[in-house]
């Protein structure tokens, strides 16, 4: 079965109606089919060297295999994505955009300084509560020095006393 007719048959398919136009296209002159026979051009790529192999033929219809090569890219419209161009900002925007950078800039800054005079106060409060507990401790130790003075003053004091009324009698 020839190209020409393969393409009557694909023609009266249901299936035919889901694809474009460039898959089927349009008969062309003699010379130029013998020369791209196979070649259909769909408008990004061309799909070269189309095989049709008839698998059945029976009265009730017949059956074909297409064998297609991979798509080749060449030669075909460059694709690519683009943003669409920026607009170049105006003097306005651009102070605006510096301004709220100066402040965030500052509050950043009074932020940091916060937490460094949160940090120095609880740096004094330590040491506060360590040179207090340091004076409790000599404190301490200055009554035990003290209360042990005063029971050994105490002690001699009975001591004496003793041999005074042992003397004495």
């Amino acid at each position: 079965m020839t190209l020409a007719a393969y393409r009557e048959k694909i023609r009266e398919l249901p299936l035919v109606s889901l694809f474009c136009s460039c898959i089927l296209p349009a008969p062309r002159d003699a010379a130029v089919d013998k020369k791209e026979a196979g070649v259909v051009d769909l408008n990004l790529c061309n799909i070269r060297d189309m095989e049709v192999i008839e698998l059945s033929k029976r009265a009730s219809g017949q059956a074909f295999e297409v064998i297609l090569k991979p798509p080749t890219f060449d030669g075909g419209p460059e694709l690519r994505a683009t943003t669409p161009p920026r607009q170049k900002p105006s003097l306005e925007e651009i102070q605006k955009k510096l301004d709220a950078a100066q402040e965030r800039r500052k509050c950043h800054e009074a932020e940091l300084l916060k937490h460094l005079a949160e940090r120095r106060e609880h740096e004094r409060e330590v040491a506060q509560k360590a040179l207090t507990k340091e004076r409790q401790g000599h404190r301490a130790d200055a009554d035990k020095e003290q209360r042990q003075m005063h029971l050994n003053a105490s002690q001699e004091r009975l001591q004496e006393e003793d041999k005074h009324s042992v003397e004495v009698s």
